[in-house]
């Protein structure tokens, strides 16, 4: 039985058990249609790159995603260079958390230069379809937008892991773009829970 631990900022943890194995192979992408922070309006088909997409549940305010946010655009912008697009999306509940707020997505975005949509999911629909728990999530895409990776980044938590760790999210993404398929061996993503709005 695989785990996401979603740890908050304050100590307290919430686990949410997976049946194995960690990435449902095959699941194909869900379309949705959401607003960036540069004005426009994006859909999975604009997202997409020729050889996958990775398609990134992230905020501002989790230690876990501020520990990576560097790694996060380096990657980003390698993968592009093999074919991989990449979309960040914010589904969090801003009135929970002012640090996520749509302004202060456009500001991260900006401070980091984001090299991909950074889109805001205000009614937590595209979240809660493809399954997201944490920030960061990732769900890594082939050509034909076929579920390959749900793994992590690398071995960073709440501080970034050495220089010279595994990158985990790189390599297999690397590996997809070159053969369609992912690795069968891929560890969890570690963050906070997704914060959703009182139903």
């Amino acid at each position: 039985m695989f785990r996401f631990f979603c740890a908050e900022p304050g100590g307290v943890s919430a686990m949410v058990s997976l049946q194995p194995p960690v990435c449902d192979f095959g699941r194909p992408a869900i379309d949705f249609n959401l607003p960036g922070v540069d004005g426009g309006s994006w859909s999975l088909e604009q997202c997409r790159g020729e050889k996958g997409l990775l398609v990134m549940f992230i905020c501002n305010h989790c230690p876990y995603v501020k520990s990576v946010r560097e790694r996060i655009v380096r990657d980003a912008r390698e993968l592009m260079t093999l074919g991989i697009n990449s979309v960040a999306i914010m589904s969090n509940d801003p009135a929970l958390y002012e640090e996520d707020s749509f302004d202060n997505m456009r500001r991260v975005a900006e401070q980091f230069q984001f090299p991909f949509p950074y889109l805001l999911d205000e009614s937590q629909a595209v979240a809660r379809a493809y399954g997201a728990v944490c920030t960061p999530d990732f769900f890594g895409y082939n050509a034909d937008l076929k579920l390959q990776y749900r793994g992590r980044l690398d071995a960073s938590r709440k501080e970034a892991a050495p220089a010279d760790a595994r990158r985990d999210l790189f390599e297999a993404m690397q590996q997809v773009a070159a053969t369609g398929q992912g690795p069968e061996e891929q560890i969890p993503s570690m963050g906070c829970s997704i914060k959703w709005r009182d139903e």
